[in-house]
């Protein structure tokens, strides 16, 4: 099997550099699709709209209906055929960031996306994440290419709520472990081939960094302060994440997640939230070492991430509800299989249930 590393053409980290959008968008097209929510216009657009006129850029702003999905995506498609747009820009969350990505693959455009959060590796994802209108998870749609360019302003991703840069450490947090799985179970990555040696140091760079400036980047950000941790972690949210994901593979902890958007009470709590509960499940799955359970638990409840169903809004779980969860897991294409040996519903299950006792008597003996 052949081994393949994919990664944006271009990755520009920096404060401020939102305000140069149009000098970096120039090169791709001079008639932009511009996806943006009504709140992150009103924090950004003007400044983003100086920036197109500056560099002779004709922008085409649209508001983000709030879930990417096909009917959202179509909508935007038909706004780039009326109008003959030749470039598609995502500034916004992972959804809308998804949205742009995915209008530009249907409409053969390229693309730049723009993160006004760390809160998931969505913007160096050669594929984007489908959503129905109610917020369950639909499908994976794949791309041929990654983003042309990626846009990180620092200085905006720390002044965003503090609960979006910790979710993107959640989704972060599981890119180390199911790289290993995937590796181990000698799983294709996300883009048909084997992980590299490169690939997979990424992703261990990645868990290196959170463990070490995740709490120290945190209270930064509390403070309301740009420092080198939060560059850094950063960094490691988006880009060591999101390329060190795709190029060595998905496995357990997003399985999880998205059976977990089947449940009603999980839609309100962010991506990198469910996904770090997954992380903890995926762990009891490969009955890992007590230690690494250990490390993992004690960072997410230091930053402020869920150990348990109830803190993601499962107050009183059921049978019937989270087998349901584990079936979804392990569906047919879904990467509940890269994992070194075999599994089904009933291990998922098992993993889920137990995970939340793990969590729950975690969290009773430190709030003891």
């Amino acid at each position: 099997m052949v081994k393949v590393l994919t990664s944006p053409s271009r990755y520009v980290q920096g404060k401020n550099v939102l305000a140069e959008i149009g000098k970096y968008v120039k090169p791709l097209g001079d008639k932009a699709l511009v996806v943006i929510s009504k709140g992150g216009y009103s924090r950004n657009g003007q400044m983003v709209e100086k920036s197109f006129q500056e560099a002779g850029i004709e922008a085409v702003f649209e508001f983000f209906a709030g879930e990417s999905s096909r009917d959202e995506v179509e909508r935007l498609q038909k706004i780039v055929q009326e109008k003959g747009l030749n470039v598609s820009v995502g500034i916004g969350g992972g959804k809308a960031l998804d949205t742009a990505k995915t209008v530009a693959h249907f409409e053969s455009l390229p693309v730049a996306v723009c993160p006004t959060s760390a809160a998931t590796d969505a913007p160096c994802t050669s594929f984007s994440v489908m959503y129905t209108e109610d917020g369950e998870f639909d499908e994976y749609v794949f791309f041929d290419r990654t983003s042309d360019l990626i846009l990180m302003d620092t200085q905006v991703v720390a002044n965003a709520p503090k609960r979006l840069f910790v979710a993107g450490m959640g989704d972060a947090l599981a890119t180390m472990f199911e790289a290993r799985a995937s590796v181990a179970s000698g799983a294709k990555n996300l883009v048909g081939g084997l992980s590299t040696r490169a690939a997979l140091g990424l992703t261990e760079l990645c868990y290196e960094i959170l463990m070490e400036e995740g709490r120290k980047a945190l209270q930064a950000v509390e403070a309301g302060v740009l420092t080198e941790a939060v560059d850094q972690v950063i960094e490691a949210s988006t880009y060591l994440s999101g390329v060190g994901a795709e190029s060595s593979g998905l496995a357990a902890a997003h399985a999880v997640h998205n059976g977990m958007t089947a449940l009603e009470e999980t839609h309100d709590y962010l991506h990198g939230e469910k996904v770090a509960f997954g992380v903890i499940t995926q762990l009891v799955l490969e009955n890992a070492p007590q230690e690494e359970l250990d490390e993992v638990l004690d960072f997410c409840m230091d930053i402020g991430l869920p150990v348990t169903l109830a803190e993601l809004g499962v107050k009183e779980p059921d049978e019937a509800g989270l087998r349901n969860v584990a079936e979804l897991a392990v569906a047919e294409g879904d990467t509940g299989h890269n994992e070194p040996f075999a599994v089904d519903a009933d291990m998922y299950y098992a993993a889920i249930v137990a995970a939340d006792k793990i969590g729950t008597d975690a969290r009773a003996k430190r709030n003891a």
